[in-house]
This record gives C-alpha cells, sequence and structure tokens, in this order.
C-alpha cells in the first residue's frame, strides 16, 4: 500500500481526468482515500459554472504507474490496470454506471452540488445520504 506522502504527491488519473488527494477517511473499518478535482461544466455556455468531482475508493486499491508517474486504481492493489486512451466528455454527458481500470462505477450527486464516483460493490453503502457528508467534508 502506498503512504500518505505518494498519494499527496502523485495524481490520480480517473476518467482521463487528474484528480489531487483530498483526504484519507476511515469507514466501517477500512481507510478511504478521497481524491478531488474541480473543473468547468462547458466553455460553450454563456456562464459556465465549475464542476467538483470526487472519487471515494479503499486506499490500498490505488497503485503507482511509475513509468507514467501517475496513481491508477486496481482492485488487488498490485497489478497495474492497462490504461486506455479515451475521448474526455463533459462530465454530465458521461453515464453515471460505468467501468474504469476493470471496476465497476457509480456517479451520484453529493452535498453542495459535489458529483461523487465509488465503486458499484460499495456505492450503495458510501453513498448514501447520511455517510456521504462525512466522507467527502465540506
Amino acid at each position: 500500500m502506498l503512504d500518505e506522502s505518494d498519494l499527496e504527491m502523485n495524481v490520480l488519473e480517473f476518467r482521463q481526468r487528474s484528480f489531487q488527494l483530498d483526504r484519507l477517511v476511515e469507514h466501517a473499518g477500512s481507510e478511504l482515500a478521497v481524491f478531488s478535482r474541480t473543473e468547468t461544466e462547458s466553455e460553450s455556455q454563456f456562464r459556465p459554472r465549475l464542476v467538483h468531482l470526487r472519487v471515494i475508493v479503499p486506499r490500498a486499491w490505488v497503485v503507482y504507474d511509475e513509468p507514467n508517474d501517475i496513481l491508477l486504481l486496481s482492485r488487488d492493489g498490485t497489478t497495474v490496470p492497462l490504461r486506455l486512451t479515451e475521448s474526455v466528455t463533459e462530465v454530465g454527458a458521461d453515464p453515471t454506471e460505468f467501468t474504469e481500470q476493470g471496476i465497476e462505477w457509480r456517479r451520484a450527486p453529493g452535498p453542495g452540488g459535489l458529483l461523487v464516483y465509488a465503486p458499484e460493490e460499495l456505492a450503495k453503502e458510501l453513498l448514501a445520504g447520511d455517510v456521504l457528508p462525512g466522507l467527502v467534508g465540506p
């Protein structure tokens, strides 16, 4: 498992975007890593708004891809997954359920207008209205 400084110094590549470590949190006896990103909703809109994204994943799933100097996600915590190049779409145009790096994901709205991604197998628990604010913070 990567130490906290490795998580802080490197970016996570997820959905063809770069995410920074926001925090580590304990939940139900396991440690989760919360990564964040803020981007502009759409440059084509007259008044684009900022979109705040969070990725919640078990810390043990984060792996370092040394040749590419990025963090990726792997359920076993050791195997660096293949990186597929896809075109980047606006977050609103992305499906709410998808597969990324061999893991099934779900995206849901969070507190304060956040959009939060969680692994499908943990989504029901992590994206619950009473649990989510404690994980993603203010």
